[in-house]
């Protein structure tokens, strides 16, 4: 009978070793990938011991070995020859429904061993497949594959930009188990992060537990595996690789695999197209169409990254990953913080829901517009989890994520790319991803032809040392080092036909404010953080202000020209001046606890949208005096504008006369009011008296009423703005809105210049120089 345990022989430890070296990997490493928690059977494998056989099996197949040139005793002498001649004849016999419930029942642990655990990025414990799988969607029909002409797409505004080309394919979405029905030959595309391998071994979990496909053997492999023993052996054969898999499972004849293949009888799965070598592409590919053409009555399904869908696989219908939905987040969280809550599945969920909640809240926007991926989301879940909140310097966030597409992603699976672009080292990627971002952002471009960024990555070569200066070689390498960064990264990405973005909005803008920040520090005249104030009235460059100011060191430069910037947009209209000085008169006459700026930012808005004027009230934390103002700027307005009059109108201002006169301290002012709340008629005159009334009285009345509020308050609705100054004045008040932002935004300044720009925000020319001499 077959031994339950094996050891390597000494010809075989020299020559496991010389394979583990070639691959670079630590014991650790071979250890997960064999799906074991500790190394020890690792270093006693290489110690020449004895191992569980399975193990055994393992390690020689994930080092490119065949167990037999490894193990001590002949490989002949494994099998019993009685016991291998009574497995022919029972196999022989077996019908093709119980060769299929044997093979899985003996390919069931290795299954789970191969797919049921995942090891998420940055955390230190493993969690089982079901704890955090969401069922992801798919699109059948590819955005990229899309045609479409640049000028009408970079007219879009920013809110559009990530889910562009998305909006009808996703409403033709299907879901994962409609696709696998569907089609036979699938091939499963998608961005880095977007779930794809995990949905693979979900799917061969699915299917070893009879959940699905109950009639077929699941296999899952990978193809980076398989070109790996190509390039040990320089052939390939995917019979042969297969088979090597059965043997781990004590499955020894080959009759059997091939049986179950002519039946029709397995679901091949196979993952990471993408990460067969670039030189060696062609041959896998050639293996998989020469296989599936000749097995084709079974069911094949692959992975692919989005942007190496061009390695084209005869026969497979290629669809894509969908991003993820409001549910599916949800849904993804809430499995997320139960699976790594340390106090129990009740704080979990009720950490989910927290942020779930806060994620909703406006400033964390930008979190939202990004975690429609795996990734993604599980960064989000992560650093909220560790933090208890959004981190408030969002370049923390991008600057992980970053960390995690150009290093940690490959490097954690020990997968290597492309060798061009391998050569870059992480501060030169995110220097010619900046160069880039900055590039395009500043020509108002989200998206972008092939031509135009292959120009931007060929002049960031060309800058390099002992790079070519030959035009072709340049062109060549700039193709090269775009599809790298599509492929490997999904940082860029192409949308249609030809034409490419940034994948999210989000990294353009945070690329651009590290190459704003990566020049300031190279000088000392400040002419980038120029060139970005110059920007301080477009929308589109609010974010890019927001990340600058969190990245510099100090911000006391930056927010010192926005504020010089800012009082630029109003210095040279001397009607603009004095609606600003009255707006200061009238802050300075008010209770000193509120804050002057709060106060000018108050009548500033009261001015521009007197349908506010309420809600501003309670903003400027219920000050009695613009309280005040706000209710008697609304009744004056209300009274003008009010075309024709009935009693209960009539009754409505009064009644609002009466609640103001609550609020009036001043008695001057307390009787003129009591004196016009007098005058309107009460419940006693007929309706031809107040008919009468309104006719002879009312305009007069409202006249009365002006010129009382405008003795006693200074309001009356005498500011009158054409279109120009209208517009002027709203880029003002919305850069001011920006410049707090900054402040507010947790970036260093010092304690003097914020005061500074606080007590001087909204006040005309003059009172901010006299204030600058004092």
């Amino acid at each position: 009978m077959a031994k339950r345990s094996l050891q390597a022989s000494p010809a075989g430890i020299k020559k496991a070793k010389q394979h583990f070296a070639n691959k670079g990997w630590t014991q650790e490493y071979l250890a997960s990938e064999v799906g074991i928690k500790t190394r020890q059977p690792i270093w006693r494998f290489f110690a020449g011991q004895a191992i569980e056989r399975y193990t055994f099996f393992e390690i020689c197949t994930r080092l490119d070995l065949d167990w037999r040139e490894i193990a001590f005793n002949p490989p002949l002498d494994y099998i019993d020859p009685e016991d291998d001649q009574q497995n022919r004849e029972e196999f022989a016999n077996m019908g093709i429904d119980a060769l299929v419930q044997m093979v899985r029942a003996k390919r069931r642990g290795k299954i789970t061993h191969q797919c049921g655990i995942l090891q998420l990025l940055d955390i230190s414990r493993p969690v089982t497949i079901d704890q955090i799988y969401v069922d992801v969607n798919i699109l059948e029909e590819i955005a990229s594959q899309q045609w479409m002409e640049i000028a009408a797409i970079n007219s879009l505004p920013p809110q559009d930009i990530d889910r562009f080309g998305l909006g009808k394919i996703v409403e033709r979405q299907i879901s994962s188990a409609q696709a696998i029905a569907k089609y036979s030959k699938l091939r499963v595309l998608g961005k880095p992060g977007s779930g794809k391998t995990t949905f693979l071994k979900h799917l061969a979990i699915e299917c070893n537990r009879e959940e699905i496909k109950d009639s077929q053997v699941p296999i899952f492999i990978k193809l980076r595996d398989l070109s790996q023993s190509y390039q040990e052996n320089q052939q390939i054969n995917l019979l042969e690789f297969i088979q090597q898999e059965f043997l781990s499972s004590e499955i020894t004849h080959s009759s059997i695999l091939k049986k179950l293949l002519q039946a029709g009888r397995v679901l091949l799965m196979m993952d990471g197209m993408d990460e067969v070598s670039s030189e060696i592409e062609n041959v896998v590919l050639n293996e998989i169409r020469r296989f599936t053409e000749k097995y084709h009555k079974n069911q094949f399904v692959a992975t692919c990254r989005t942007a190496s869908q061009k390695l084209a696989l005869q026969g497979f219908t290629d669809v894509e990953i969908a991003p993820f939905t409001q549910e599916q987040i949800s849904s993804f969280a809430h499995k997320w913080f139960i699976a790594f809550s340390s106090s129990g599945k009740e704080d979990g969920a009720a950490n989910s829901l927290v942020f779930l909640e806060k994620l909703e809240l406006p400033e964390n926007w930008c979190f939202r517009r990004m975690i429609t991926t795996p990734l993604f989301l599980h960064l989000a879940c992560s650093v909220f989890h560790r933090q208890d909140r959004f981190p408030i310097k969002k370049a923390e966030f991008y600057k992980q994520g970053m960390d995690l597409l150009l290093g940690k992603w490959d490097e954690a699976r020990g997968i290597e790319r492309d060798q061009m672009y391998r050569g870059f080292q992480l501060p030169q990627k995110l220097k010619l991803l900046s160069q880039i971002a900055a590039s395009t952002f500043e020509q108002g471009q989200f998206f972008f032809e092939q031509n135009v960024i292959e120009q931007y990555i060929g002049d960031y070569l060309e800058s390099l040392p002992e790079a070519s200066k030959e035009p072709d070689e340049i062109q060549l390498a700039s193709e090269g080092v775009l599809k790298a960064i599509e492929s490997q990264h999904g940082l860029l990405a192409e949308r249609a036909r030809g034409i490419f973005s940034f994948s999210y909005l989000a990294l353009q803008e945070y690329f651009t404010a590290r190459k704003i920040v990566a020049n300031h520090n190279l000088q000392s005249l400040g002419q980038s953080l120029q060139g970005l104030v110059d920007h301080i009235t477009d929308p589109h460059w609010r974010e890019i202000f927001l990340l600058t100011a969190g990245m510099l060191r100090s911000a006391d430069g930056l927010v010192e020209l926005m504020k010089q910037q800012i009082d630029g947009l109003v210095s040279e209209d001397p009607y603009l001046q004095e609606f600003l000085a009255w707006a200061s008169q009238k802050s300075d006459a008010n209770s000193p606890e509120t804050k002057s700026a709060t106060g000018r930012a108050f009548y500033l808005a009261l001015n521009r949208a007197p349908d506010l004027a309420p809600d501003l009230a309670l903003v400027c934390t219920l000050d009695q005096g613009e309280f005040l103002d706000a209710a008697l700027d609304e009744l004056l307005r209300e009274c003008i504008m009010k075309s024709s009059k009935d009693f209960a109108y009539v009754h409505a201002c009064s009644e609002a006369l009466g609640n103001i006169l609550g609020v009036v301290l001043d008695l001057g002012f307390h009787k003129s009011l009591q004196q016009l709340q007098d005058q309107l008629p009460n419940s006693h005159y007929t309706k031809e008296g107040f008919d009468n009334w309104c006719k002879q009285n009312y305009d007069s009345w409202v006249k009365q009423l002006q010129i009382v509020i405008a003795d006693h308050r200074n309001i009356s609705n005498k500011w009158q703005f054409n279109t120009a100054q209208d517009q002027i004045l709203q880029r003002y008040y919305d850069a001011n809105q920006l410049l707090l932002d900054c402040l507010n935004s947790n970036c260093e300044v010092t304690p003097n210049i914020r005061e500074q720009i606080e007590e001087t925000l909204l006040l005309p020319q003059l009172e901010i120089e006299k204030r600058e001499w004092e």
